[in-house]
């Protein structure tokens, strides 16, 4: 049971973090704050919170744990402001997509990484922004990384664990290279591949003849370009290194491809696709069985 819960960001993952807890009683006060005061209200009036302030310091004042639900970069500077209130006492985590960035940011700020501070990452989201798309269910059989430092308080990462368990969430620990390595390969990396291919057809001469005739293939990978920009831009700034490993991967393979179609290789056409339909059908329907025996 957590007393007091102090979220900064009140947008789609901090909201239904909050849905999610008061829907299993597990928290007796949610208060929300950060920049945007608009979102602040709508967030009391749709139930999220319980209350709200624009001022950090009054927000943490007395809460037992504060989550920094922001885009990654603004992450860091919550860090910073959260300085001149951190306490013992008081359990730090967030959200943010890229771990290894924050907690150099950590390190910086406050001269190593704290013991109270858990870092995280809740694997799920959604194309929609904002508390109004928040629901409490948005967790549930969704996965959640904790990246924990060598000297990171058991008790704290107890609660943070246990807090992630009552969303319905699976919770998982990883390194932090390893995590941000791995999300920058099957996250970040999509992302970038769905904004580019619109952001090539949208500049077409022919592009709304194009989109005219998009078929479902078409919708269902650009799904994701239509996801917060700033949060993305962020995003893959914070975790250059692994992206551009990752994009450096990937264009490798397409252009072996690329020179497979053009020099009319059929084999290696056909092996290229049929590894990849193996290699995806063989994990998703582990998952399925995963999900479907719990």
């Amino acid at each position: 049971m957590i007393n007091k819960l102090a979220i900064v960001g009140l947008g789609l993952i901090g909201g239904s973090l909050a849905r999610a807890l008061k829907k299993k009683g597990c928290v007796a006060e949610i208060i929300g704050t950060g920049r945007r005061e608009a979102s602040l209200i709508k967030a009391q009036e749709l139930g999220v919170i319980d209350r709200w302030t624009l001022d950090l310091g009054e927000a943490v004042a007395q809460a037992d744990v504060v989550v920094i639900a922001t885009p990654t970069l603004i992450a860091e500077k919550v860090l910073a402001d959260l300085k001149p209130h951190m306490r013992r006492s008081l359990i730090v985590t967030d959200v943010a997509s890229v771990k290894g960035s924050l907690v150099d940011a950590a390190r910086r700020i406050f001269g190593e990484v704290p013991p109270q501070f858990v870092p995280g990452h809740p694997i799920a989201g959604s194309e929609q922004s904002g508390v109004e798309a928040s629901r409490e269910d948005l967790y549930v059989n969704h996965r959640v990384i904790l990246t924990p430092a060598q000297g990171t308080d058991t008790d704290a990462l107890a609660v943070i664990r246990n807090m992630w368990a009552n969303t319905g969430a699976e919770v998982l620990e990883m390194a932090v290279d390893e995590h941000d390595r791995v999300l920058a390969a099957t996250s970040h990396l999509p992302h970038v591949l769905a904004y580019a291919l619109v952001d090539a057809l949208a500049s077409n001469g022919s592009a709304e003849e194009i989109f005219k005739f998009a078929a479902g293939g078409f919708r269902d990978f650009t799904r994701i370009a239509s996801s917060d920009p700033v949060m993305w831009h962020d995003i893959v700034r914070a975790n250059r290194d692994a992206v551009l490993s990752s994009m450096d991967d990937f264009s490798t393979r397409l252009a072996e491809l690329r020179a497979a179609i053009e020099s009319d290789d059929s084999a290696e056409i056909l092996d290229t696709f049929t590894r990849a339909k193996s290699a995806r059908d063989e994990y998703f329907l582990s998952q399925y069985q995963v999900t479907t025996k719990e």
